[in-house]
């Protein structure tokens, strides 16, 4: 997967392993109309009504020199523009059109093969099994021409007509238009109906849509498209984009970067340096730094941080420092996180101590207590109760909880909640 660098909004950044920049690729044109040729004496057979004489007269000379060997497609283009309005009932527009269709083809004329297609289509009398082939050719014939309304009138056709790959299209019209958001709604819509109907969705639907809203700064959006890469194609590097895109797109304090950073650690998609250097900002090694050591200590192990620089070494001594006493201080402070007249602040205090320094199980006491106090950021108490039920393996209490996160916490609690539905999941045997 090819890595690309999205600078974020504000002071972050973080890398985004998405082919965010190419579109999603368009089929090759087929053939359409070839099916539509047919000998002079079966078309001379007609009855009068269907093929006049006028009609006969001004085609047949064309067709009868467009099957000659060495014909001059270039002028046999020139020729058939030049009789296009003599086809008047449904079976002259169809021989005509797939007339003009196979010599637009001949003559690489896509605007004489869009005419032709639109002819044939018009007349009524393609077999219903082409219509979709027939459409897509249309649609794709359009968007090449910039006809963005046409180009998505025949591919809403070739769609109904069984062409799913009609739908990315349609998509990208809007994007090429410089509508990202109609774009990135229509293929939100047509990837939610595959998963209704339990069909698979293409990865690069979603990448295609995350990579448009990402750069639209549509925050919502990617968000979404960020949840279904994760979902339907998990992977570090699903989870390293969709923690990333939330990070640059959402304006998050420091608590919730803390909390969006620990998924990052859970889900193996801590990536570079910057990422330890968000983590252990976000943490504060004179708050937590039981924390900020073991972030540390993963960030060496793992060659990703820079030992002896001084923004770590600093964060280093000063977490060093502080840990016998944080440790220390855990039973006094779960005291007075108990007592009657402990504050909301006291209590989530307490119960921070506790999730940072490997007990979940206390914090998951504490944080429930919190709640329950007067002037509880319960966004904030909610996330890290799910956390703290997540680190303890509690995989359906912590889906239930981080369900109950509202507001801008609400895009972490989600990704929190697919990484507890994922780990809650049996894994899938290994191949023999």
């Amino acid at each position: 997967m090819k890595s690309l660098l999205i600078l974020g909004r504000g002071r972050k950044a973080a890398a985004i392993a998405l082919a965010a920049g190419t579109a999603i690729g368009v089929t090759a044109l087929a053939p359409a109309a070839h099916a539509q040729r047919q000998p002079r004496e079966q078309r001379q057979n007609r009855a009068a009504g269907e093929l006049s004489r006028e009609f006969l007269a001004a085609v047949q000379p064309i067709d009868q020199a467009s099957r000659q060997e060495g014909a001059d497609a270039a002028a046999l283009a020139t020729q058939v523009k030049g009789v296009l309005a003599v086809a008047k009932s449904a079976d002259e527009l169809n021989t005509l059109g797939g007339l003009a269709y196979n010599i637009g083809t001949r003559a690489n004329d896509t605007g004489l093969q869009r005419q032709g297609l639109d002819m044939m289509l018009r007349s009524g009398k393609v077999a219903s099994e082409n219509l979709g082939r027939y459409n897509l050719a249309a649609g794709q014939l359009a968007y090449q021409a910039q006809d963005w309304a046409a180009a998505r009138t025949y591919l809403e056709a070739a769609h109904a007509n069984g062409r799913i790959e009609a739908q990315p299209l349609i998509a990208e019209s809007y994007f090429a238009q410089n509508n990202p958001t109609e774009g990135a709604r229509y293929l939100r819509q047509a990837i939610q109906a595959r998963i209704d109907a339990g069909q698979t969705v293409d990865e690069s639907w979603i990448k295609r849509g995350l990579a448009q809203s990402y750069n639209a700064n549509l925050t919502n959006e990617a968000a979404d498209y960020s949840l279904l890469l994760v979902r339907y194609y998990p992977s570090t590097d699903s989870w390293g984009d969709a923690i990333a895109i939330l990070r640059n797109t959402a304006q998050l304090d420091d608590h919730a970067t803390l909390d969006l950073m620990r998924l990052a650690a859970r889900a193996n998609a801590m990536r570079n340096e910057r990422d330890y250097v968000d983590y252990i900002e976000a943490a504060d090694a004179r708050r937590l730094p039981a924390e900020v050591a073991r972030v540390l200590a993963a960030g060496v192990s793992a060659g990703k941080i820079h030992a002896n620089s001084t923004f770590f070494n600093e964060a280093r001594t000063i977490a060093n420092g502080r840990l016998a006493a944080d440790r220390s201080d855990l039973a006094g402070s779960e005291r007075i996180a108990r007592g009657a007249n402990a504050t909301a602040a006291e209590v989530t205090g307490a119960a921070d101590s506790f999730l940072a320094n490997e007990q979940p199980a206390k914090a998951e006491e504490l944080y429930r207590i919190a709640l329950t106090k007067p002037g509880a950021d319960t966004a904030r108490v909610l996330t890290r109760l799910g956390i703290a039920q997540e680190y303890q393996g509690k995989h359906a209490e912590a889906q239930a909880t981080f369900a109950r996160v509202e507001g801008a916490r609400q895009a972490i609690a989600r990704l929190w909640s697919l990484y507890a539905e994922k780990a809650a999941a049996p894994a899938t045997p290994a191949a023999q």
